[in-house]
């Protein structure tokens, strides 16, 4: 399952069922779960744990040094975890120690061409990165979250939930869950309906969603007053408890 022109070091741990394509290299420390399927020329380097069933397509390069001028070389990692599709040039870093030394992300995501996650970022289980989709260091991105081609994420912004983004869209700060975003600089554009509905989301509570929506983005309140009206909202509809704690660790304001 190895091609002969692969490079693949012996300190490397590959597990039943791995493929490995002409001229990829896998470094010292890399290790890859079961049935996952490297094809050529990719690059698997630093500490880079892959889960199972991946496909990683040609000339991708995982876990190499964060581009992190403080980066002296520390012992950080890369987690991917299962089922993930990651296709052609994609660029994902390792960690950095001035955070938690960990870019990690989930399972069953869809990652198109050349989409670059950096140095700690935090992806969640069920996302879309469209072409050429960005995020800088420290990025969260929750589950189900769909950036569209060529978004962007400024450092340390957060990606809720159930969010969607707009081709181009520029994020300086945090997207809350469920919204629908576009832009440069990104505005708010209602809520995500048709993936909700997609999800399996029942009317009655996308209708909830969109009416806290409202509360937050049309009814003139100040943030804290919002969070607060949300909060009593989500009583009765567990699924805003979501945004509500989102709204509360916010760190960079979220997009008005």
């Amino acid at each position: 399952m190895i091609h002969a022109t692969a490079i693949v070091h012996s300190g490397a741990k590959l597990a039943a069922g791995v493929s490995v394509g002409p001229y990829s290299i896998i470094g010292e420390h890399v290790e890859i779960g079961e049935g996952t399927s490297i094809g050529p020329h990719v690059v698997i380097e630093g500490r880079t744990r892959i889960g199972a069933q991946n496909r990683i397509f040609g000339f991708s390069s995982l876990g190499g040094p964060p581009q992190d001028k403080k980066y002296g070389g520390e012992a950080t990692a890369l987690e991917i975890g299962d089922r993930n599709t990651i296709r052609e040039y994609c660029t994902f870093s390792c960690g950095t120690v001035q955070d938690t030394g960990v870019t990690r992300i989930g399972n069953d995501n869809w990652i198109m061409a050349y989409v670059h996650i950096a140095h700690d970022c935090q992806v969640g289980d069920h996302t879309v990165f469209a072409n050429v989709a960005t995020l800088a260091g420290h990025v969260q991105v929750g589950d189900y979250a769909v950036l569209g081609g060529f978004t962007g994420a400024h450092q340390f912004v957060s990606i809720g939930a159930h969010s969607i983004t707009g081709v181009a869209t520029v994020l300086l700060q945090d997207l809350p869950p469920y919204v629908m975003a576009a832009g440069n600089t990104a505005k708010p554009f209602g809520i995500n309906s048709e993936g909700l509905k997609r999800r399996g989301f029942a009317a009655e509570k996308i209708t909830a969603i969109k009416r806290a929506y409202k509360t937050l983005y049309r009814s003139g309140l100040a943030l804290k007053e919002a969070r607060r009206k949300i909060a009593s909202q989500a009583a009765k509809l567990p699924e805003l408890q979501v945004l509500v704690e989102f709204l509360e660790r916010s760190q960079r304001g979220i997009i008005r």
